[in-house]
């Protein structure tokens, strides 16, 4: 498994895996509104400050992409003041943060349960959030694995982050089918005024709790990406360049 031209070979794979974890999260975050967006719509239909409509739903839905423009952008300033490992530790929490504030977006401000304007504009930027983490994962997290990989070998170790993407959209769409089980998804109305509203033979449980805890979900191979960051170098390219 060692020889001194090449090093360890599993010290490298497991390095590796850990910072495809990133690519994961960057798919699990992007797809896992696709089992959620139906309960959320129908939770903020019954908002009574505000007529939430499908303009509102799809801002919602999508918000996390803005966040993902902004990580994105930034990502080479952090990778570059930060270094990468301490990008990818922000990255980490920043999808913990939003998962656990897309589950309870109430925290400490509002009524749980009670949806209005100033608790959609909260669960919106807890998107937001996540979507800058996901951003920061998918510049820097294929930087990290092609400055610690050999030459020879580098092509295909940055190709697993690509292949962890869909994987992790693929992970979240289970997920999402496990944690409705039974339960279903609402039903919409829409009146002849174009008005919509949730019919009373909707599953609550759906409306209430259910897209809570796809979003929450995201929170356990969060913390663990967190967690083994703890356990893996600064690349060779950035303690060179900290050097100069």
């Amino acid at each position: 498994m060692n020889d001194a031209n090449n090093g360890s070979k599993l010290y490298l794979y497991s390095i590796t895996s850990v910072a495809i974890l990133g690519g994961l999260l960057f798919g699990y975050d992007t797809a896992v509104i696709s089992g959620a967006e139906k309960g959320l719509e129908a939770f903020f239909l019954s908002a009574s400050d505000f007529q939430y409509n499908k303009v509102m739903h799809g801002i919602t839905s999508s918000s996390a992409l803005i966040g993902c423009v902004l990580g994105g952008a930034l990502s080479g300033i952090f990778a570059s003041r930060l270094g990468r490992r301490n990008s990818l530790r922000l990255a980490a929490v920043l999808f913990f943060l939003s998962a656990l504030g897309s589950y309870y977006p109430e925290v400490l401000f509002f009524e749980y349960g009670k949806p209005n304007m100033d608790l959609l504009i909260a669960f919106n930027l807890y998107r937001v959030l996540g979507g800058i983490g996901v951003g920061l994962a998918s510049a820097v997290c294929p930087m990290y694995i092609a400055e610690i990989a050999p030459s020879n070998i580098r092509g295909t170790l940055v190709s697993c982050n690509q292949f962890a993407i869909i994987f992790g959209m693929l992970v979240v769409y289970f997920v999402n089918y496990l944690i409705m089980g039974d339960h279903q998804n609402p039903i919409i109305l829409k009146d002849a005024a174009g008005v919509l509203s949730v019919s009373a033979e909707s599953d609550m449980w759906t409306v209430q709790e259910g897209w809570r805890y796809m979003f929450g979900s995201e929170a356990f191979p969060a913390a663990l990406f967190g967690m083994l960051l703890f356990f893996v170098p600064k690349t060779p390219r950035y303690l060179v360049l900290v050097q100069q």
